[in-house]
């Protein structure tokens, strides 16, 4: 690849190619690839760089030998010692290599919060010696003019019509449709229904691998299965034969939160619908309502607000310490029309581990910065917080700043062998996937391995079986012809029995039908979908006797049954079954809302029984009376300094500061009363001491409660008494296990300083120096 451009001054060796689906871009492209001695071209998706890389080996695209093309992604690479050409995903593109031809595909997810500033990289300085290709859709030609200071733009009109379909049930939805939905649950719930009604559906979504990918849209591509059930991850150029496209939801969690797609995504996905010449229509299914006149007027004209400006990070990172790294990241963008991004996970992570002392320990110097930085990159497949995942990039940076620096073997063998399990149900196979995907990314890094093809083989070929057997999964579930028992017996309205195993799931004739986990029910989304609603009734029967048996037991449980998650949640019976609640003048009974005992509820806290919405009465109230006074009996045994205070015979001066130390969680910093204290004798000074008060140079405070488990609980209090102020003002709660992860370790003296409030600090018994985080003793 050439060296990097200047944001202005349009090469004419620079092509802007723009258009809807089904326009021929991305062949035009290949085509040019294949044109010139040496080319590579960046696609949004790992699976359609498979699927691209295959049709060059089939000679879809002009003739060429296997020997001349590489498949390099995050967790493939396919790398000829001479390789010529080079089909890549975006972000895993070799930026370094000098090639004649380039070809970014699109060019329009420049715009994506999340991925948008890789994309926008490319786009500015991402050039072939001869030619560079961009490709994308309509709405980017605005911002590219700004940006290239182009005007040469080609535009390409789609090969067939887009047109309204309408309205359709599930069960009336014309053959070869593809369904479109936006979360697994409901993917799985729609393929189930067309099983039922229609015989059987292929299922795609993003998190597949090639393998279980292809797989299933061989089944629709070859007629097995007339329908497909499939996220957004088919409006990325993923050709299929569809001649529908129904709408089952328009809205999407992105990775930061829910909502509506927009008309040009929405028109991405409908764009699928027919294929070359072939028309295609879109529409809308299940509870989706009908789409306005201008929208549908929007997709099937191509005519869509221009994007208006595209998400940039600072290429250029200053790696001579790690805080210079976190300041270059936050450089702002240098021009108009570019935003900076918001922080990825490589960041987050990064931020995390910045307050990681054994990681501060290990970076004395430039190279190890950068090594920091290229593990961050590691993706987040497994979809964990982002302390978890933070703590897996700490573990591989450790390893890799250690003796020879390399990852152990054994350390990986042990990962990859977690995931090497065929057996359980479609969650837990995805969830291998997804992990086997971590450790595939790892492995295709030969500088951090001592023998990476050893490793990557290994990766790939459990990778290999999960596909295998997912799609096997898919496949018995959502395409299996025969009408099972159980359904034979529904649409028969037989007697039907649900029962209970002893791990909770419930089950009809052996069939999962659902989850009893505590006192929540998980059910199946087939239930709804039941004929006759037999099945339903089955099981909540069988779900409300064991929800009052479960209730009945945990109003009986001795203490030792139940312990506090570190969310902060109550565990019983290794199920989460309630959280703590501090009650205030807005959740108590009129008469109890003074002021007073507002400011000591957290001393009196109550129990919130999560419940399934099912269990109610009595029964229901007996079991929450017994969390509140096991909660209350946490309290009074380990804030027992606290109780004693509160109940001490004190009076004057001395009544006041006791007042205020409990306000305050056993806490005041002797500036905030500085005039109380020039008044309070060393007699009343000596009461104090004898109910546990310290006084300190800069603080009263209670030694006693600077233990871990009292310090934790009042952290804990403090958080919920916080987040229910947050609530009633309408703000987004603190994540309770995330804060009290970042507060300092049990038995440390001192620690850097964070992020987290002062009050917070106080309450788990620390303070703010100058640089750090000191114990209050």
């Amino acid at each position: 690849m050439s060296s990097k451009g200047s944001l202005s001054g349009f090469s004419p060796l620079l092509r802007v190619v723009l258009g809807p689906t089904n326009t021929g871009k991305t062949h035009l492209a290949m085509e040019r690839l294949l044109a010139h001695q040496s080319g590579m071209i960046g696609l949004p998706l790992r699976l359609l760089a498979r699927e691209v890389y295959e049709r060059c080996l089939k000679g879809d695209f002009g003739r060429v030998h296997k020997a001349d093309i590489a498949l390099i992604t995050g967790e493939e690479k396919i790398l000829p010692p001479k390789a010529r050409y080079f089909i890549c995903t975006t972000e895993a593109m070799p930026v370094s290599r000098e090639v004649e031809f380039i070809a970014i595909d699109e060019c329009q997810l420049a715009a994506d919060e999340e991925r948008g500033h890789v994309f926008t990289d490319r786009i500015l300085h991402a050039r072939g010696t001869s030619e560079t290709i961009l490709l994308g859709a309509a709405t980017m030609a605005p911002i590219l003019r700004q940006l290239l200071g182009t005007k040469d733009i080609e535009t390409r009109a789609r090969f067939s019509r887009l047109g309204w379909g309408g309205a359709h049930k599930l069960s009336r939805l014309p053959r070869r449709s593809a369904i479109a939905a936006f979360s697994a649950d409901n993917v799985y719930a729609i393929a189930e229904i067309i099983r039922q009604q229609r015989g059987g559906a292929a299922v795609v979504m993003g998190g597949l691998s090639p393998r279980t990918r292809n797989a299933q849209v061989e089944m629709y591509q070859s007629g097995e299965v007339d329908f497909l059930v499939a996220t957004d991850a088919i409006g990325m150029g993923l050709n299929m034969d569809v001649d529908h496209v129904a709408f089952a939801q328009t809205r999407k969690f992105d990775g930061r939160r829910h909502r509506e797609l927009s008309p040009a995504e929405l028109a991405q996905i409908a764009g699928r619908a027919g294929r070359h010449h072939t028309d295609g229509s879109f529409g809308v299914t299940a509870d989706v309502a009908q789409f306005e006149d201008a929208l549908i007027e929007q997709i099937e004209t191509h005519d869509f607000d221009p994007v208006k400006g595209l998400y940039w990070r600072n290429p250029n990172l200053d790696f001579s310490s790690l805080d210079a790294l976190l300041l270059s990241l936050e450089k702002p963008a240098p021009r108009a029309g570019l935003v900076r991004a918001p922080v990825a996970d490589d960041v987050q992570a990064t931020k995390l581990l910045s307050r990681d002392p054994a990681t501060l320990d290990r970076l004395g110097d430039e190279m190890r910065v950068r090594l920091l930085w290229q593990v961050a990159q590691i993706p987040d497949f497994r979809k964990t917080t982002m302390g978890e995942h933070a703590a897996l990039v700490g573990e591989v940076f450790a390893f890799l700043s250690d003796g020879e620096g390399f990852i152990p073997e054994n350390w990986l063998a042990d990962q990859i062998e977690r995931c090497d399990r065929i057996e359980g149900d479609l969650d837990t196979l995805s969830t291998r996937l997804a992990h086997i995907r971590t450790w595939t990314y790892i492995a295709q890094r030969n500088d951090w391995m001592a023998d990476p093809a050893l490793w990557q083989a290994e990766s790939r070929k459990v990778e290999e079986r999960l596909s295998d057997a997912l799609h096997m999964k898919l496949m018995g579930q959502f395409v299996d012809r025969k009408t099972s028992a159980l359904m034979r017996r529904l649409v028969g309205k037989e007697d039907i029995v649900a029962e209970i195993e002893a791990n909770g799931d419930i089950l009809i004739a052996g069939e999962y039908m659902g989850r009893l986990n505590g006192l929540h029910v998980e059910r199946d989304p087939r239930l709804k979908a039941a004929p006759g609603g037999t099945a339903r009734a089955a099981v909540e029967k069988a779900v409300g006797e064991a929800l009052r048996q479960r209730a009945q037991t945990i109003a009986i449980a001795a203490d030792s049954a139940f312990t506090f998650t570190d969310q902060g949640e109550i565990l019983w019976d290794n199920a989460i079954i309630g959280h703590i609640q501090i009650a205030n003048r807005h959740n108590r009974q009129v008469g109890q809302n003074d002021q007073d005992s507002d400011r000591l509820a957290y001393l009196t806290p109550e129990a919130v029984l999560a419940a399934d919405e099912t269990l109610t009465g009595e029964i229901r109230m007996q079991a929450q009376t017994r969390l509140t006074d096991w909660v209350r009996l946490q309290l009074s045994q380990q804030l027992e300094p606290l109780k004693n205070l509160q109940n001490a015979e004190l009076s004057g001066l001395a009544r006041g500061l006791a007042f205020q130390l409990l306000e305050h969680k056993g806490c005041l910093p002797r500036r905030d009363i500085a005039d109380l204290l020039s008044k309070l004798d060393q007699d009343l000074r000596g009461t104090l001491r004898k109910c546990g008060v310290r006084f300190g140079f800069y603080h009263i405070f209670m030694p006693a409660l600077l233990k871990p488990a009292p310090a934790r609980l009042l952290a804990l209090l403090s958080l919920v008494e916080d987040n229910l102020r947050r609530v009633q003002r309408d703000e987004k709660p603190r994540l309770v296990g995330e804060s009290l992860a970042q507060l300092p370790a049990a038995g440390l003296t001192s620690a850097p300083t964070g992020r987290l409030p002062g009050w917070l600090y106080r309450a788990a018994g620390f303070y703010t120096g100058r640089a750090r985080l000191i114990r209050l003793d």
